[in-house]
């Protein structure tokens, strides 16, 4: 009956368009009522308290990060390298657009605005060389998604918060998994490129390569120090948010100077609001979370997999359909934010990693992001590309599966995972 009330509370909010902060505060509500402890002071205890976490600081350093270097020019600079390097390749935009998705997904760790920033430079591009409209927004929204995998991932920072896992090794395993998400999207393209004659680019001379190549390599730094410095143990992922935010706001005010004094108060206001609407939704989901545990609800859960704990491979193949069935309704942070402690408890009863588990959790959760019907992703590439939203489902269909194939295989092969993120460790 408690996980009823909770559910039923939850997704009658949401289904009257309720924010899902707000839904999540009212299902809090609803479960004190149904454990009749309604008290006013615990719930703006566990509110404040939810959003009061040094790791949490690491959303807001990261947002501003993004934010300046969107706004400095070093995003720009991202996609320059690439267009020099495959830009003549047949489809070449296709494998810029995977190029550069990646290198940005190393310095925002924010899907939606990865996918925004690549769409607004290369789709205009793609169209002009003749390039289907639906296949190349599908290709960016699924490059799109490889943000919140790669460090630094705002979503891996929530998850290692919320289920009490080191941020830090969820970043290092994350590496490889999203390097494999890069190439499973390499690969489609490639194929689908032959298959539908996609023309040919002049290639670069060496001189433009090399002067993208001194032009960009400041902003190429910059996951290079973020990773480095968590391998050698230098600083904590919130300390690497602040070094990052710090650096982009050197490069885009003294080195590229595209960034000027009087553009800084946008900027931060920006990077405020952003942060704001995620942390408020963090909160209020820790409310309901602790709620949760009050109610016993993750144990209750843990009782009806029990069955499968002896089976950890086939437990994480349950697991990973229910997530994938709760994405095409949910974003990503709420999935992460009610989810995580409803599952971790039997994770670890079934003695799986909770590191590896947090990985196949995120990218799971990020698929959501360019399946419908809520595919936020999508909803953006489809905005600002202009291009149909039935089109854009249609022509990302090849890169979702390349994606569900690289689920897969680290579900059937954990070394993929723990091997790297081992040679990782400080």
């Amino acid at each position: 009956m408690t996980m009823l009330v909770f559910l039923g509370s939850l997704l009658g909010a949401m289904s009257l368009r309720i924010p899902v902060a707000f839904a999540l505060l009212l299902a809090g509500v609803a479960l004190m009522l149904q454990l009749d402890s309604f008290d006013s002071q615990i719930l703006a205890q566990n509110l404040i308290s939810g959003a009061d976490s040094f790791p949490l600081l690491a959303i807001p350093f990261f947002m501003l990060a993004g934010e300046l270097m969107n706004a400095g020019g070093l995003s720009r600079r991202i996609v320059a390298l690439p267009m020099a390097l495959v830009g003549h390749k047949r489809g070449g935009l296709g494998f810029v657009a995977i190029i550069a998705s990646i290198v940005m997904a190393s310095l925002s760790g924010s899907a939606v605005a990865d996918t925004a920033a690549v769409a607004a430079m290369l789709l205009p591009m793609m169209r002009k060389a003749g390039y289907d409209p639906g296949r190349s927004t599908g290709l960016i929204a699924a490059g799109g998604i490889i943000a919140p995998v790669i460090p630094p991932s705002i979503p891996l920072v929530v998850f290692g918060v919320a289920g009490g896992v080191s941020i830090t090794k969820l970043f290092l395993a994350g590496i490889v998994p999203g390097l494999m998400m890069g190439l499973a999207l390499w690969c489609t393209w490639w194929w689908l490129a032959r298959k539908q004659d996609y023309p040919v680019g002049e290639r670069a001379p060496f001189s433009e390569v090399r002067r993208t190549f001194v032009d960009g390599i400041w902003a190429l730094m910059l996951p290079v120090l973020i990773v480095g410095g968590l391998k050698l143990g230098i600083f904590t992922p919130t300390e690497a948010a602040a070094v990052a935010a710090v650096y982009a706001l050197f490069v885009s005010l003294v080195v590229y100077r595209e960034l000027k004094p009087r553009d800084l108060f946008k900027v931060f206001l920006e990077a405020g609001k952003t942060s704001a609407v995620i942390m408020f939704l963090v909160a209020a989901a820790l409310v309901s979370s602790w709620l949760m545990t009050i109610a016993e609800l993750p144990m209750r859960v843990s009782d009806l997999l029990e069955p499968l704990v002896e089976h950890p491979t086939l437990l994480l193949l349950t697991i990973m359909l229910v997530v994938l069935a709760v994405g095409t309704a949910m974003d990503l942070m709420p999935i992460v934010l009610i989810l995580t402690p409803v599952f971790m408890p039997v994770i670890k009863l079934a003695g799986i990693d909770p590191v590896y588990f947090g990985i196949l959790f995120i990218l799971n959760t990020t698929i959501g992001l360019i399946t419908p019907p809520v595919g936020n992703v999508l909803n953006v590439v489809s905005g600002v590309g202009r291009v149909g939203l039935d089109r854009v489902m249609v022509g990302v269909l090849p890169f979702v599966c390349a994606h569900l194939t690289v689920l897969g295989l680290l579900i059937a092969f954990p070394a993929l995972v723990m091997t790297p993120l081992r040679w990782f460790l400080p």
